[in-house]
């Protein structure tokens, strides 16, 4: 954790919102900084329509598969809609249940209003990575999927939100689909990392969800760079598969094993006293 929070004004922090083992390896072999099992995994996985679906058994899964990588990376688990809001004491229990799945830390969505929600779970040992901006968990409050910032009074709010989730103790804080001038407002004047997405370059960090990195979402955000075309790639093999089958391609000789010629005719003559037995039978 502290080598993340040094980070700062040093060395740009790569983060990727991902979901899962295979995945998770990859992302340490390559070097990234920090990974976010995001609430967007009910999305981008199981084809819900927004974050609000997301529960915290599925990101206690989806943290474990991330975990079972045994990455070097910070691991951040989302705290799903409605799990952290209500009190202090669900924030508490919700918060262990993604820690013990083998989290470093969580992350909350929200500023000013959860501010005493980010403070006891830093008191009680569990580390917090904000998220202000656009908080897709508000979006209906929000008015959709907007970008933020762009006036005075809400830009202004926002940067009292990164101040009083960092006097909370949160050790860093995503800046989602911001005008960047306030996002690099908020680097320049918080001790703590920013970790931005649609925010601009002059944060201390970028993160991408995978499936936007990999070419493989639906609707690709204009402010994720698409490095490679997944998509067509799978589909292209999916057809080269169902076509194979169909006519009979695959598998070949070399994707199945035979048995001993000499135990293949034991087993046949088995098969065939079997079959006379059973007719006199």
């Amino acid at each position: 954790m502290s080598d993340f929070v040094k980070m700062k004004g040093r060395e740009k922090i790569v983060m990727v919102a991902l979901y899962d083992y295979i995945s998770a390896k990859i992302a340490d072999e390559v070097g990234v900084h920090g990974v976010l099992i995001g609430d967007s995994v009910i999305m981008n996985v199981y084809g819900f329509k927004s974050t609000h679906y997301a529960t915290i058994r599925d990101i206690v899964r989806h943290v474990q598969a991330v975990s079972n990588a045994n990455p070097r990376y910070l691991i951040v688990g989302d705290m799903p809609f409605m799990t952290y809001e209500t009190s202090k004491k669900d924030a508490l229990k919700n918060a262990s249940k993604i820690i013990r799945a083998g989290a470093d830390a969580v992350k909350v969505e929200g500023g000013q209003e959860i501010a005493d929600k980010v403070e006891a779970l830093v008191k009680a040992g569990i580390p917090v990575m904000g998220h202000i901006g656009l908080t897709p968990q508000r979006y209906l409050t929000l008015g959709g999927y907007r970008l933020m910032g762009k006036t005075v009074d809400i830009a202004e709010k926002i940067i009292e939100d990164a101040y009083a989730l960092q006097d909370a103790g949160a050790f860093s804080i995503v800046i989602e689909f911001t005008v960047s001038e306030v996002a690099a407002e908020i680097t320049r004047s918080l001790k703590i990392p920013t970790i931005c997405i649609g925010s601009g370059p002059e944060c201390d960090g970028q993160i991408l969800v995978i499936n936007d990195i990999l070419g493989i979402s639906e609707i690709q955000p204009f402010f994720a760079k698409k490095y490679a075309n997944l998509r067509d790639i799978i589909r292209e093999a999916l057809k080269n598969y169902v076509e194979d089958v169909k006519n009979g391609r695959f598998p070949s000789e070399e994707h199945f094993r035979r048995m001993k010629r000499e135990e293949y005719e034991q087993l046949k003559q088995r098969i065939e006293e079997r079959r006379k037995k059973n007719m006199h039978s």
